[in-house]
């Protein structure tokens, strides 16, 4: 294989490398830079280029905002090596991991990288593309693209027709990269044809919110949500609070709006926790996700993402969709008396209660119960774990499934999943923590500290990487080693369980599933 291939996309040539056997080209712009006067705006098509354009090195990532990183030790690094790359506007590029540049149209994969649509990036070590696309004999891809109050400020009825898609500028991203995808993929031996779209939290909320997009419509063909389904976002009156708190700390009004093109990044972004604090808890707390993430405004996003109900247009995509067995470990890490299991039945109760309200004595008696032996921040962790992720997960797959398999059904499958196999770092006590999945899915446990050396890993990551390509390619994740996954059906809820001997479910967890479902959708 040539060491240094060049393809020419639609914007013009880009020279990638070649390394084990894979392809990879990095940060090709499918946008132009979003600063200035495109900021807040739909994305505009990158600039052509002449010559040939390196696409060796990541490049930059989007502005980022994070409440704060973990105080606990060790943990920044539990998935790998951290993301340095510098933070930029001109943030809209991709890259491209292939094992040929042939016409054999693979299947592709488009990756939504994580981090509740407030940071993270496509840059990270522990979700490049190339094993996986070695493993499964597919294109990987993967996506940067505007977050947090520069990809979501919803200023449509502040500010007029100019801003009337700054609320979704960031998934309208997204849709300009899948665009890109359809136009020029099988130059990297993709097939236009099969596309796959899968992320992992945040990600997981992109997923669910680009099956909701009419504009998203044939621009994907299958979709996997990890830790991250997302029922409900932001209302247009939610937004619009959050935009107006936004600007008062920015001392922009109505008639001098305009200065937001060149207030400076770091201002913007210092303006979201204020404006957060100032609107106040969500309606349905448990189920509304994201301020400054996408918005139902009516067009871009005409529906919630699956409330009542998904999108009828996407019932013909299949949907592989899960998370990890102990989500909530990850949150919990800086909490000493979860940390040291030192957390006592009152202290459980008080935690409870500050979530359920009324429901705490109930949720509190069904995980005594379903747990004799486990202490108070077992239960805790297992409580938080289904109440934040798992609810969502469950009522995203039932209200999308089918009620019963039926050769008539208009519905494509869905499949659910649980990883269950723990980490043995930090003495076993994350468990199977949030994100735990990544490693796995991309065949890079070697990277991840959470799984580098650990027993089973390998082969776990073998199976699960298998698995997700194989779904990619026909709309199903069974392989010949795992045992039989039934789809998901309302009266039958099947998971698979990817442990170190996998296992298919029904139905677990049935009393806590009906119980969190209650609580959610009654706020």
């Amino acid at each position: 294989m040539p060491s240094n291939p060049i393809v020419e996309t639609a914007s013009g040539k880009v020279r990638g490398a070649a390394n084990a056997g894979i392809y990879a080209f990095k940060a090709i712009p499918y946008g132009a830079s979003t600063a200035g006067a495109n900021r807040f705006q739909p994305p505009r098509p990158a600039e052509p280029w002449a010559g040939v354009r390196d696409a060796f090195a990541l490049g930059g990532r989007a502005p980022q905002w994070q409440a704060g990183p973990t105080r606990r030790p060790g943990m920044a690094t539990l998935l790998g090596p951290v993301d340095t790359s510098p933070e930029t506007e001109d943030c809209l590029s991709l890259h491209v991991w292939t094992p040929s540049l042939d016409g054999a149209k693979r299947p592709v994969m488009v990756w939504l990288h994580g981090g509740a649509f407030h940071f993270g990036s496509a840059n990270r070590a522990v979700t490049g593309g190339a094993n996986l696309a070695r493993r499964g004999d597919v294109v990987v891809i993967s996506v940067n693209h505007r977050l947090n109050i520069l990809g979501h400020f919803d200023l449509a009825g502040i500010g007029g027709e100019r801003y009337a898609h700054s609320g979704n500028a960031g998934v309208l991203d997204l849709i300009a990269a899948l665009e890109w995808v359809r136009a020029n993929v099988d130059r990297f031996g993709g097939d236009p044809g099969n596309i796959t779209i899968f992320g992992e939290s945040g990600g997981g909320g992109k997923v669910s919110v680009l099956l909701a997009m009419p504009a998203a419509r044939g621009l994907f063909h299958r979709a996997i949500i990890q830790s991250g389904a997302s029922v409900r976002v932001s209302t247009r009156q939610r937004a619009t609070a959050l935009a107006e708190a936004a600007l008062q700390q920015l001392g922009v009004t109505r008639d001098s709006i305009d200065r937001l093109e060149t207030i400076p990044v770091e201002q913007l972004v210092a303006a979201i926790t204020p404006a957060k604090r100032s609107v106040g808890r969500a309606e349905l707390p448990l189920l509304d996700r994201y301020d400054f993430g996408p918005v139902v405004d009516g067009h871009d996003l005409p529906q919630q993402p699956c409330d009542p109900a998904p999108a009828a247009f996407s019932d013909d995509i299949p949907l592989l969709i899960g998370d990890t067995k102990d989500e909530a470990t990850r949150f919990l890490a800086d909490d000493d008396a979860v940390w040291n299991r030192t957390l006592t039945e009152a202290e459980l109760r008080n935690r409870l209660t500050a979530i359920a309200g009324g429901a705490a004595d109930r949720l509190f008696d069904l995980y005594r119960t379903r747990d004799p032996q486990a202490n108070p921040a077992e239960l805790l962790i297992a409580a938080l774990t289904h109440g934040q992720f798992w609810v969502r997960s469950a009522l995203f797959a039932e209200r999308k499934a089918v009620p019963q398999p039926s050769p008539n059904s208009n519905k494509a499958p869905v499949y659910m999943y649980s990883l269950a196999w723990e980490t043995p770092v930090f003495d076993g006590r994350l468990r199977a923590p949030h994100a735990l999945d990544l490693p796995f899915v991309f065949d890079n446990t070697e990277i991840a500290e959470a799984t580098a050396g650990a027993a089973g890993a390998r082969d776990l990551a073998a199976t699960m990487s298998a698995s997700w390509a194989a779904f990619a390619r026909s709309g199903s994740p069974a392989i010949a080693s795992l045992p039989d996954w039934p789809a998901y059906t309302a009266d039958q809820r099947a998971v698979m369980v990817f442990d170190r001997e996998c296992r298919t479910v029904t139905d677990p967890d049935r009393d806590a599933r009906l119980l969190w479902a209650r609580i959610a959708t009654d706020g």
